[in-house]
């Protein structure tokens, strides 16, 4: 048995499975072994004896064939807890469906390991809640491994699996993704389904995953990209992510260091950090920096509210009958959110295109890359850490700018 899960990237990880290096229910062993000594609470529900049946019969010829991954727990898999991070819920409570995104990864041949912890519904940027608990980030016991997607990203970081599950609505997979070293990309919206059942509103929430390498992340969206037929937003098959991975001369290109966007509230020190790291990888790539104005909308509460409307609904009756039950940040927010919310504020939150993209049109024309903080304060604030528009790159329909 090896003494450890796999600390390279999922790709390796296959590799090693076709060679004969290492064996999928080894893995799955080691992972196991992992999860149950570590202190990171980034598991907080395991099927065992689904992943030993997926890693004993798996198929490595396949793109994730016996890899051990974890799902965010709220993302459904059929016969597993639906608990939703959340007291308000009862452990019995279970999935009766498996989600389109999560369905195309099994059947890729990945190994459901388990359940890995979350904000409660998703609604905070820390993985912390009272039916769970908090998750640790595995570089230091203490400190948060942000959210919703923390377990996710803790459990990548962490050792315990070399891939997992995370959705992003206002940062949930770029966060945690940040605070752990991974790489967490949210995509556009509809290039992964949402289906089999599709929530209309909101329309930012996109599904993908935490990943140690770019190459990782190429592979998940061959895998779980395409379109489905119920969800009407999705979007038409891209092939070739992994196949077409490559890299484009930087240098001359003109380039800005946008830390606030024209609407974020920063903290000094963090402004110091991002102009900093932006400027050595100005500097390292041969980009010529300059000034440019940019903005975007402060639509950050009217969004946030509005997304509410669709926990209202999930709670049904739960609310306000067990507020108590609740994270204080989530019972304070639909408390505000019946005080406060309205039609016009509706309106506000799901007006269309050209609004909130009108702040990159003074860069566009100047500049041919952008670089941004890595996580938003805003939900609306949808960032990459950096984005690269070479003339290449916006004819080619996987650049996202996100």
């Amino acid at each position: 048995m090896a003494e450890t899960p796999w600390l390279g990237d999922t790709c390796s990880l296959v590799d090693a499975f076709r060679s004969g290096e290492r064996h999928p229910v080894e893995e799955l062993d080691a992972t196991l072994a992992a999860i149950e000594a570590s202190e990171l609470n980034a598991f907080v529900s395991l099927d065992e004896e689904r992943a030993r049946a997926a890693a004993a019969n798996a198929d490595v010829s396949l793109p994730f064939g016996g890899v051990p991954i974890g799902i965010k727990a709220l993302s459904p898999v059929e016969g597993w807890p639906d608990t939703q991070c959340s007291l308000a819920f009862d452990e019995d409570d279970r999935f009766d469906y498996t989600g389109l995104h999560i369905q195309r990864i099994l059947d890729a041949g990945a190994v459901p390991v388990g359940q890995t912890n979350a904000s409660e519904f998703g609604g905070l940027n820390v993985s912390i809640n009272k039916r769970y608990g908090v998750t640790h980030n595995p570089w230091e016991i203490g400190k948060t491994a942000g959210g919703s997607s923390g377990g996710s990203a803790s459990a990548v970081a962490g050792g315990l699996v070399t891939i997992a599950t995370g959705g992003d609505g206002g940062g949930s997979i770029r966060i945690p993704a940040a605070f752990n070293g991974n790489l967490g990309l949210k995509a556009t919206a509809g290039r992964i389904p949402r289906g089999p059942f599709t929530d209309i509103h909101p329309m930012t929430v996109v599904s993908g995953c935490q990943a140690r390498s770019v190459r990782d992340t190429a592979r998940w969206f061959d895998v779980a990209s395409g379109f489905d037929m119920r969800d009407p937003y999705s979007l038409p098959k891209v092939e070739g992510w992994e196949r077409d991975l490559g890299t484009w001369a930087l240098a001359g290109k003109k380039a800005v260091i946008a830390p606030n966007l024209g609407v974020a509230v920063l903290r000094p020190e963090v402004e110091d950090r991002i102009r900093s790291a932006g400027e050595l990888l100005a500097k390292e790539a041969g980009l010529e920096l300059i000034e440019v104005p940019v903005t975007m909308p402060g639509l950050g509460f009217d969004w946030a509210l509005a997304n509410l409307c669709q926990l209202l609904r999930g709670l049904g009756d739960r609310w306000p009958a067990r507020k108590d039950d609740l994270t204080l940040e989530i019972a304070f927010g639909l408390t505000i959110a019946e005080q406060q919310f309205d039609l016009a504020m509706m309106a506000r939150s799901n007006r269309p295109g050209p609004m909130p993209t009108s702040g990159w049109r003074p860069c566009s024309t100047k500049s041919t890359s952008l670089s941004l903080p890595p996580t938003p304060t805003s939900p609306l604030m949808l960032t990459c850490t950096s984005i690269s528009r070479s003339a290449a790159a916006r004819s080619d329909p996987r650049t996202t700018v996100c």
